[in-house]
């Protein structure tokens, strides 16, 4: 059973996603849709958004990107994560991080994606190079 399978869905309240509240809210096999929400919480010491915000939401959207395309019992783990701001993510906005694999070999998955409004206005992009773990599972 492939990830895709038991998506969209919240990431619960654990680790990270009780900091970053995340929404899977489209998923199909090598692309999702995350919907998340800047608040206080995630200000730096000058009151804007910190970029972690945007690379936390990225990073979580590139990989689940390519966890769709991996079996049941087979992962993966973040080898770089390039993120680049192209401006100020806005506090209190409903965002959407848009992903897709782009290249995938049996022991490493290359992902991107973008954060941005509803209206599609991009806040940030991102590509993720990811080492699949557990491959020769799905050999």
């Amino acid at each position: 059973m492939r990830m895709a399978t038991k998506l969209p869905g919240n990431f619960g309240d654990r680790g990270i996603a009780s900091v970053i509240p995340m929404k899977i809210i489209e998923a199909e096999e090598g692309r999702v849709v995350f919907r998340a929400k800047a608040d206080e919480r995630h200000t730096n010491p000058m009151g804007a958004i910190h970029g972690g915000f945007a690379a936390t939401v990225l990073d979580a959207a590139t990989g689940c990107a390519i966890h769709t395309l991996l079996p049941a019992g087979v992962g993966y783990g973040t080898v770089d994560l390039n993120v680049k701001m192209v401006r100020p993510v806005p506090m209190g906005e409903e965002l959407h991080a848009v992903a897709e694999v782009i290249d995938r070999t049996r022991t490493m998955a290359i992902s991107e994606g973008t954060l941005a409004n509803v209206d599609g206005k991009i806040f940030a992009h991102a590509s993720a190079t990811c080492r699949i773990l557990g491959h020769e599972k799905a050999a």
